[in-house]
């Protein structure tokens, strides 16, 4: 495999642009992490899309809701992106 081909296999969700999704693969944080995600809904398996990623919060969608998320929670989330699945 190629190494671009291999870093797109998993990355950060803070990395992904506007219009970009992913699965996630993996929450990297305690149990207070997880918890405060899952009660959003989101969690591994879960698709994500970025909705916004400027400055201060990335706004993501999953299952037709929109969350805020701080930079350093999105950071550990990892995600497969799966690339532009919305307009």
């Amino acid at each position: 495999m190629k190494e671009e081909q291999i870093k797109r296999e998993k990355m950060l969700l803070s990395d992904l642009k506007p219009g970009e999704g992913g699965v996630i693969i993996q929450i990297v944080g305690g149990q207070g992490l997880r918890q405060k995600l899952a009660l959003r809904g989101i969690k591994e398996g879960c698709y994500l899309r970025v909705v916004s990623s400027s400055s201060g919060p990335l706004v993501v969608e999953s299952n037709g809701l929109q969350i805020a998320m701080g930079r350093g929670m999105a950071r550990k989330v990892i995600v497969k992106p799966i690339g532009r699945r919305f307009p």
